[in-house]
Order: structure tokens, then sequence, then C-alpha cells
């Protein structure tokens, strides 16, 4: 059964760091390189939007798991949440993105694990 009840939905940024936080899904970030190592969620796992259009595959630590997609804004997430789900995984994106996680004031770290920006 889905842990998303219908098909590629959105998640607001508190509801996607509770379940990514609590083990039910994972937070995959979409972005490139330098908007992940500018600033990204603690717990997030790294693969930008463009390797999965490239037809990458999900990590195999990922397999199986249900994903919660983040970007900047909420566009590109959106895409992958769409693509994602068009493979069978279980996938929602977050409203807002990166920016709406950073104003609600969600922990955001750079590449080195220091306080970030959202880029």
């Amino acid at each position: 059964m889905s842990l998303f009840r219908r098909g590629p939905g959105r998640v607001d940024p508190a509801e996607a760091d509770r379940r990514t936080a609590e083990g039910d899904a994972v937070l995959l970030d979409v972005r490139e390189d330098a908007e992940w190592n500018a600033g990204h969620a603690p717990h997030a796992v790294h693969l930008p939007l463009s390797r999965l259009v490239e037809g990458v595959a999900l990590p195999g630590d990922l397999e199986g798991r249900a994903v919660v997609a983040v970007c900047r804004s909420g566009n590109r997430s959106q895409k992958a949440a769409r693509l994602l789900a068009a493979r069978g995984v279980d996938a929602v994106d977050v409203t807002g993105g990166m920016a709406a996680w950073e104003r609600e004031g969600l922990p955001v770290r750079d590449g080195r694990g220091r306080p970030g920006t959202v880029a």
C-alpha cells in the first residue's frame, strides 16, 4: 500500500521533514550540485533532476522506499515526482521547495555540514 494515497501529490515542508526524519520516506534533493552545496536538508539524498531525466536509477539503498522530492521552489521536484511515479516509485514533492523549507526554519546545511543557505 502506498504511503502517499494518490499519484504524485504534494506535502508541505514540515510534513516532508517529519516523514523523512522518521524514516517513512527518503528526502531526495533534485537540485544541481552548486545548489546542493550551498544548502540542503541534513538528511537529504542528492540526485539532480538532470540525472533522473537521463534515466539514472535511484541509489540501491533507496529502491523500494517512498520518496519526497525537493528542489528550490517546487517546479523541478514536481517533475521528479511524476517521473519517479511513472517508474513505479511512491513519490510526492515539497510545496515551495527548499525556499519554503528555509522560511519555516527547518535546518539547512552546506556541503561541509555547517549552516547553509538555499541557492
